[in-house]
């Protein structure tokens, strides 16, 4: 079974619009949930043998928030995964090694909310339990999918993947976050 990490990048500033959008940063919010999300994949033990990567600004820096990953995984920056359709994406899960158990990719909506109900599948989402239900509604800022996968990367297709858990950054509040992240 492969683990399949969907981060989207935590809250990005808005404060001045003459930055381009692939340089815009994460704002304090946003730092803060990235750091959050951190913790509580520690907390869970999610340690990806590779971790994929939008070459944007924000992305860069999520990854940077929800650091140190145990491991030390293979960070690979890829500029096509900058605002990525879920095609692209997939594309991108096709050509991993065989020998990764794990991976994160870390990138963009609407491409990361798209790739992820296309994993789960409609039959996932009738199924799938709050979790799913959130997922099929929105993908916010510095959200976290998990998905089983049991097919190889190679071969991801639609329904491929079962939805294991959906963290929202709203979610790890010290009085939610125990029971989010007990099952």
């Amino acid at each position: 079974m492969r683990q399949l990490l969907l981060l989207r990048h935590a809250k990005s500033s808005w404060d001045d619009p003459r930055t381009p959008d692939h340089q815009r940063p994460l704002d304090a919010r946003g730092q803060h949930d990235a750091v959050a999300m951190g913790a509580a994949m520690r907390k869970l033990g999610l340690a990806p043998d590779i971790v994929l990567v939008s070459t944007a600004r924000r992305t860069r820096e999520t990854l940077a928030a929800i650091e140190p990953i145990e491991g030390s995984p293979l960070v690979d920056e890829h500029e096509a995964l900058y605002l990525a359709p879920a095609e692209a994406m997939l594309g991108m899960l096709h050509a991993v090694p065989e020998t990764a158990r794990s991976v994160l990719l870390i990138g963009h909506n609407p491409g990361l909310h798209n790739l992820a109900l296309t994993l789960v599948g409609p039959a996932g989402l009738a199924k799938g339990g709050r979790d799913a239900e959130t997922l099929g509604e929105r993908y916010p800022t510095g959200a976290l999918a998990e998905f089983a996968i049991a097919a190889p990367w190679w071969g991801i297709e639609a329904g491929a993947g079962r939805l294991v858990r959906f963290l929202c950054p709203r979610d790890l509040s010290p009085d939610i976050q125990p029971d989010i992240l007990g099952h």
